[in-house]
């Protein structure tokens, strides 16, 4: 359930020691819904995860067709194939889904029509323009007056050809244009202009591609992805979110407790994974099986070690490490994440924003933020409908107290039981949630 808000968060009395289960990864869900609607016949997704963003991308997906049915609480069927695409009969809502928005802008080429992508306030200010100006550079027409959504695509299929996009503004116009070559009339060459932002993110598309069948080499500077004629479809597991899976970890460490998280390993598919190393760094140890990792703390007295890093192919996990550097001994730097202004808001500013209310000295520049301990002063976090500030801010109040949220409400967009998961770390120790 979750709260109404503000909410405050009050300090766990003791270091938790338990085992949280972090739901499925947003990430891989989208992706996996998009591979299985291409797909020719049926294929059983397990582990699938239930929150804002991916409903958005189901209802959008059956609205153009595609079959979606539920067979267990996270294990869904879908009937996919290209034959099955329709236009739809209105435009289609996709709220603040940047992965919906930005997979079915991809997606919809191959509809024999036009689809339109509409979202709410925050998704009008979301740049997308990179990717419309990839679609049309294969041939595809796109309509989109502001280089925000809406757009609408005039589809019927994807032609083959070479793109070049600018590689410093998001993974994801890459992972759309990659998702949907698969089933293009000719092979297709995305040519990266600048370093790739989320690297690991684009890794993860080029595995799932392979194991729906596509057929894509990788190269340091471009992809190309080989027309294969569509997809197959198959049985696919989903695993945990390892963005989502940073707050228990970030938890164990900024409290000295241990906490466990099943499901996710060292040969975990997100690159969010690497954020154990960073907790590394700040004195946590990191005990990894094939199918858990567990982050002890260092004990619930001991300062965290500052870190100065580069969180470039890692940003989602920007806010979880913000949030608890004021437990460190010296200031911690996170550097190369400018990519971060542009998602559900600016997170750059808001991070600076939120931590100077509690009485941090911070320094935000272009793309990096520095941020100098100080005591905490209690204050009321704004979320800005993120749901990431949120839970990191969340993460900071359970080990320090003196931290409120004002949206608690905005966690839904991808981990909508993570309330829930909070009362449990609460009861773990006897200590009732204070909401």
């Amino acid at each position: 359930m979750i709260p109404s808000g503000p909410i405050e968060i009050v300090r766990l009395a003791a270091p938790p020691r338990l085992t949280w289960r972090v739901p499925g990864s947003k990430s891989i869900t989208n992706r996996a819904l998009v591979l299985a609607a291409l797909a020719d016949g049926e294929s059983e997704l397990t582990g699938v995860l239930e929150s804002d963003d991916t409903r958005h991308m189901r209802v959008a997906l059956e609205a153009l067709g595609i079959g979606i049915e539920t067979k267990a609480e996270t294990t869904i069927v879908v009937s996919g194939g290209r034959a099955r695409l329709r236009v739809p009969d209105g435009p289609i809502f996709i709220g603040n889904s940047g992965t919906s928005v930005r997979f079915l802008a991809a997606l919809a080429a191959f509809v024999p029509g036009p689809v339109t992508l509409v979202g709410d306030d925050a998704m009008a200010r979301r740049p997308i323009a990179d990717l419309i100006d990839g679609l049309r550079q294969l041939g595809v027409r796109v309509d989109c007056e502001t280089g925000c959504p809406p757009l609408t695509v005039h589809g019927g299929h994807l032609p083959g050809g070479v793109v070049r996009m600018r590689g410093d503004r998001s993974s994801q116009y890459f992972s759309a244009l990659m998702l949907a070559a698969g089933a293009a009339d000719a092979d297709v060459e995305i040519q990266v202009e600048g370093r790739l932002v989320s690297r690991p993110y684009v890794e993860i598309t080029r595995r799932m591609v392979a194991d729906f069948g596509g057929h894509l080499d990788a190269g340091p500077a471009s992809f190309i992805v080989h027309a294969t004629g569509g997809y197959r479809s198959r049985w696919y597991a989903i695993e945990p979110d390892a963005s989502s899976a940073s707050y228990p970890f970030a938890l164990a460490a900024a409290t000295g407790g241990s906490i466990a998280v099943p499901g996710l390993g060292p040969s975990a598919l997100q690159g969010d994974y690497a954020f154990t190393r960073v907790l590394e760094q700040m004195g946590a140890s990191i005990h990894t099986r094939a199918n858990e990792t567990r982050v002890d703390g260092a004990g619930r007295d001991v300062s965290l070690r500052a870190v100065d890093v580069d969180m470039h192919d890692i940003s989602d996990t920007v806010m979880t490490l913000a949030a608890i550097a004021p437990l460190a001994s010296g200031p911690t730097r996170i550097r190369n994440i400018a990519n971060i202004r542009i998602k559900e808001t600016d997170r750059l500013a808001a991070l600076a924003t939120e931590l100077g209310k509690l009485g941090q000295d911070v320094t935000e520049g272009p793309d990096f933020l520095e941020i100098r301990p100080r005591p905490l002063r209690p204050a009321l976090v704004h979320c800005y409908a993120d749901h990431r500030i949120a839970m990191s801010f969340a993460v900071l109040g359970l080990a320090t107290g003196g931290v409120s949220i004002d949206d608690p409400a905005c966690v839904a967009k991808t981990y909508p039981t993570f309330w829930d998961d909070v009362r449990a770390c609460y009861a773990s120790i006897g200590q009732s949630a204070p909401w």
